[in-house]
């Protein structure tokens, strides 16, 4: 019998392509996943992120290209694949007519676990998500922060090898976001492979260990977020409040500086910070804040400033 192969990639994506009528949706992308660790799938709205998650779980049929999930072909071994993964959907799924516990248990039906180990993964996920004294709560009684707990929790009734999240902390508070990185932190740490959808790039930049940026259903990036600031956009940036013609009249002729207007902000971006900084102590007018670039540098610069429905 042979041995499966810990070391191969846990998605091999070939030329996956994705129709819906005229649209091309996903086009031609080529995509392999490593075991461990986190992997994040970045984009503008439309960009073809959750369509390629919903092939990846056999939600969507691929127009074509091929796709292994965990070694299994899709759409052959759907359902083998969909026992192996754990899903953290943009939009809370829980039933409302049950308790959190009760929520666990219909939800583990889905992979006909003995009730045994039921009963003991749901005290001990409730306690990883800090549920534990709310087993018994209605859903109506659990604030949006411990909803999206209860979501983290269900994905991981079947201890998935896969786990997909898609917008995991969107719209939570700065707690509960911090609450939820230690906890996929504590999963990365624990073997498992994590897939992450994700508008906040300080949370890519923080989880992920390579990232791949999609737009119009192509990938244009690919590499670990530090190598991908670093070969993508300058060093430093300057945040400025003011005129635009005044800010190019104080900075004209300022070697190595890209600057950007969005709205009323203006980015200065450069690797000659202490030029930059010598220039705008002369202006009395202007506001400015000097932070590292990021990831979210990155991405604008490569896709654009221009708003997506």
């Amino acid at each position: 019998m042979t041995k499966p192969d810990n070391n191969a990639p846990v998605v091999v994506a070939r030329q996956l392509t994705k129709h819906f009528g005229d649209r091309l949706a996903v086009d031609g992308i080529d995509l392999d996943i490593p075991a461990g660790g986190c992997f994040g799938l970045l984009g503008p709205n439309g960009a073809g992120k959750t369509t390629t998650l919903r092939m990846l779980l056999g939600q969507s049929p691929m127009t074509a290209g091929s796709l292994t999930v965990l070694g299994l072909p899709m759409p052959d071994a759907v359902r083998e694949i969909r026992r192996r993964c754990g899903v953290v959907p943009q939009q809370d799924k829980a039933d409302p007519d049950f308790t959190v516990a009760e929520n666990q248990q219909m939800y583990a039906r889905y992979f006909d676990l003995p009730a045994a180990v039921v009963r003991q993964r749901i005290g001990e996920l409730l306690e990883f998500v800090e549920l534990t004294d709310r087993a018994d709560s209605a859903l109506r009684e659990l604030s949006g922060g411990m909803k999206r707990r209860l979501s983290v929790a269900r994905a991981l009734i079947n201890d998935p090898e896969l786990i997909i999240l898609d917008e995991p902390t969107t719209g939570l508070d700065p707690q509960v976001r911090r609450m939820i990185w230690n906890r996929l932190r504590q999963l990365r740490n624990a073997g498992k492979t994590l897939l992450l959808t994700t508008h906040y790039m300080d949370e890519a930049e923080r989880l992920c260990d390579d990232v791949v940026i999609v737009d119009h259903g192509r990938i244009i990036s690919h590499g670990r977020p530090t190598q991908l600031i670093a070969d993508g956009v300058e060093p430093h940036v300057l945040e400025l409040q003011g005129e635009r013609n005044e800010i190019e009249t104080l900075l004209d002729g300022c070697a190595d500086l890209r600057l950007e207007t969005v709205g009323e902000m203006h980015y200065a971006y450069t690797r000659d910070l202490p030029a930059l900084l010598a220039r705008l102590e002369d202006s009395t007018h202007l506001t400015y804040m000097h932070r590292p670039a990021n990831l979210e540098d990155v991405f604008l610069r490569q896709t654009g400033h221009d708003l997506r429905e």
